[in-house]
């Protein structure tokens, strides 16, 4: 690995330290889906939507993971989940809980949850992909690999997930 690689420092020793193979791919700033569809074409991996909530309380937090072709709205969401009202969180609990800044969330960012306050909710779809693809903790650049070893990686984090079907 070369220190060159935009992301974070933190991240990808914790991928070599779990010997997590991965492919990377250095893009101008992609902050929304619209705009990384445009660096992804050429990727094959599944793309995911990755969207960082807090309860109605502010006393919980949820990263919610789903593929990002797909549309979800937050009142569907909140049946779903079960967690009562939710709210997207604001730029200063992403980058309390997570570490990150808006446009760069990604579930690479439970690196940085030490106090592991962020639960996730991931879309079942995605067990049906080969290779999955997220930003690694910055929005320059996008991160493949296998579901197989991204699981890896977040029985490693000791955050809770779960997965639920998030669409019909």
């Amino acid at each position: 690995m070369t220190v060159s690689m935009n992301g974070d420092s933190k991240l990808f020793k914790i991928l070599e330290d779990l010997q997590i193979p991965f492919g990377y791919y250095e893009h101008p700033p992609a902050p929304t889906i619209e705009e990384a569809r445009k660096y992804w074409k050429d990727i094959e991996a599944t793309h995911c939507k990755n969207l960082f909530f807090r309860n109605h309380k502010g006393n919980k937090h949820y990263l919610v993971i789903l593929e990002h072709t797909k549309d979800l709205s937050i009142h569907d969401l909140e049946k779903r989940l079960k967690q009562g009202k939710l709210t997207f969180a604001s730029d200063q609990r992403m980058e309390k809980y997570l570490g990150l800044t808006p446009g760069s969330v990604t579930p690479f960012g439970l690196i940085n949850d030490s106090a592991k306050q962020v639960h996730l909710f991931l879309d079942e779809n995605l067990k049906r992909s080969t290779k999955i693809s997220f930003h690694p903790c910055i929005n320059t650049a996008s991160l493949v690999l296998s579901f197989a070893d991204f699981q890896r990686f977040l029985n490693s984090t000791g955050n809770t997930y779960e997965y639920i079907r998030l669409y019909d």
